[in-house]
């Protein structure tokens, strides 16, 4: 529904040049619709203007494209028009080509001029893109390139000093991206455009530059560190760690391929093992840690241990762990802190059923978010976890695809979870039933490539619905379906 003065901007927008000219007149508290409007129309000349002659110190996308009382759309939760986003950083350009004393006596800049582009918060969801929108990868560059040019232009044409503008970013890096990422970092240095990075993704970067864009980033800014890919081991990870450990008001630090199995101890692991631990003590702000792929078997204590504050978000897939590993996190003071636990890949079918039941326990009062897929649970399994599962009373997803169920346990679990009137979102594995010839236990590899009978599944989709409008929960989602954007981001619980 939109209201009558969204569509009466919408109308407004409608003679773009018109439009320009009318800016100078329209009262500044139209700007943030105006805004909204004019990115989702691709009203490209009016945008850049609105960027140029911003009359608030702060332009805000998450503030400004999420649904407000004039319009329900969230554009935020979707791929930004490459049209409307590189508008904004022309408008942006043309800003910095401003000099302060013309900005200052400029109509629309009465008390304020723009000092913060807050960009972050765009939708990143990494499936393939239509060449109309914008990914991350993209959006980074385009930023990068900016800078670079601004830098360019300072030293070639100097004059007077522009008006210094932050501009706010979620940076994606990878090999390709690498060289131009880091000199856009170097020219913000003591540039009117400053670029702050809030989260940073780097993928399959080698060790040497992933230390060279860490020591670029402003401390203040960074809250989150993604490094994914790149396959450290301990020996690469201390010595990364220092250099991530210097950014206190860190909150989220995503790691994989950490790998410190007991196992098969070694001085060197050993010693680069208790470097790793010690560094992690000094995070002050930590609130969600994923260790995916890590060989943990026996070390969860020592990893916890460290940290000085309880964790919100723990995502450890893949991670072998043991049944001493789970009894301790459910002893421990982050377990009744947890809104996201992500233990995926690890088999909790025999002797980890029983303390994973009792970190359930530990966690239902906050519990929001839980991933179970291919941890191995058949219906025994399951059916003996419902009664703690269904005690977390605010869960909003479950995720449980690649497990051994059938369309018993799932009907099982869909009348129970009937108590569960926050439940959102559950992700089931298609039903053995809807195999043929299955080996029993199957493993999780024949469960994800192995055929299954359109036909059965048809006719276990169509029952699943039945039961769920039957129980009057229409609005939960029960999908097969893991590539969807369905699992909540940490920061979006």
């Amino acid at each position: 529904m939109h209201t009558l003065v969204f569509l009466s901007t919408r109308q407004v927008l409608q003679c773009q040049p018109a439009a320009c000219q009318a800016l100078p007149l329209l009262p500044r508290e139209l700007f943030p619709l105006l805004f909204k409007v004019a990115f989702m129309d691709k009203k490209t000349v009016v945008l850049r203007e609105l960027v140029h002659t911003w009359p608030f110190p702060l332009l805000s996308f998450q503030q400004l494209l999420q649904e407000c009382a004039h319009c329900s759309r969230a554009l935020l939760q979707e791929r930004p028009s490459t049209e409307s986003m590189q508008a904004v950083i022309l408008g942006l350009t043309a800003r910095l080509h401003t000099p302060e004393a013309e900005a200052d006596t400029h109509s629309l800049c009465r008390k304020h001029t723009l000092r913060v582009l807050d960009m972050t918060g765009l939708l990143d969801d990494g499936v393939e893109q239509d060449p109309g929108t914008m990914s991350m990868w993209d959006c980074t560059a385009a930023v990068a390139r900016t800078c670079i040019a601004q830098q360019q232009s300072r030293t070639a044409e100097p004059g007077p000093a522009p008006v210094p503008v932050e501009v706010r970013v979620d940076l994606r890096v990878n090999r390709a991206s690498y060289s131009f990422l880091r000199e856009a970092l170097r020219s913000s240095v003591g540039s009117p455009l400053r670029l702050c990075c809030r989260d940073l993704r780097a993928e399959d970067l080698p060790m040497r530059n992933t230390v060279a864009l860490l020591q670029l980033l402003d401390a203040g800014c960074l809250r989150r560190v993604d490094l994914r890919f790149n396959n450290l081991g301990l020996r690469g990870l201390s010595v990364i760690i220092p250099h991530v450990a210097r950014f206190q008001h860190l909150a989220s630090l995503r790691l994989h391929y950490v790998h410190g199995d007991s196992r098969q101890p070694s001085v060197d692991g050993e010693d680069n093992f208790r470097y790793f631990l010690a560094q992690m003590g000094r995070f002050t702000c930590l609130r969600e840690l994923s260790m995916g792929s890590s060989l943990l078997s026996g070390r969860l204590d020592q990893l916890l241990s460290t940290l000085q504050s309880p964790l919100e978000s723990l995502e450890l897939a893949f991670c072998a762990l043991l049944p001493e590993d789970l009894r301790f996190l459910a002893q421990s003071s982050h377990a009744a802190h947890l809104k996201k636990l992500d233990l995926s890949g690890n088999d909790l079918s025999g002797s980890q059923l029983v303390p994973f039941q009792g970190l359930l326990r530990a966690a239902a009062a906050t519990l929001l978010h839980l991933e179970l897929t291919e941890c191995q649970l058949a219906d025994a399994q399951l059916l003996a976890t419902l009664p703690t599962l269904t005690r977390c009373a605010s869960l909003r997803y479950l995720g449980l695809y690649g497990n051994p169920l059938s369309m018993a346990g799932l009907k099982e679990l869909l009348r129970d979870s009937a108590v569960q009137t926050e439940l959102r979102t559950v992700v089931h594995p298609f039903p053995v039933d809807c195999y043929e010839g299955l080996p029993w236990p199957p493993p999780a590899s024949v469960l994800l490539e192995a055929s299954i009978n359109e036909e059965k599944f048809a006719r276990v989709e169509a029952e699943l619905h039945q039961l769920l409008l039957a129980s009057g929960r229409a609005h939960v989602l029960w999908t097969t379906d893991i590539y969807g954007r369905l699992a909540a981001d940490y920061f979006s619980l």
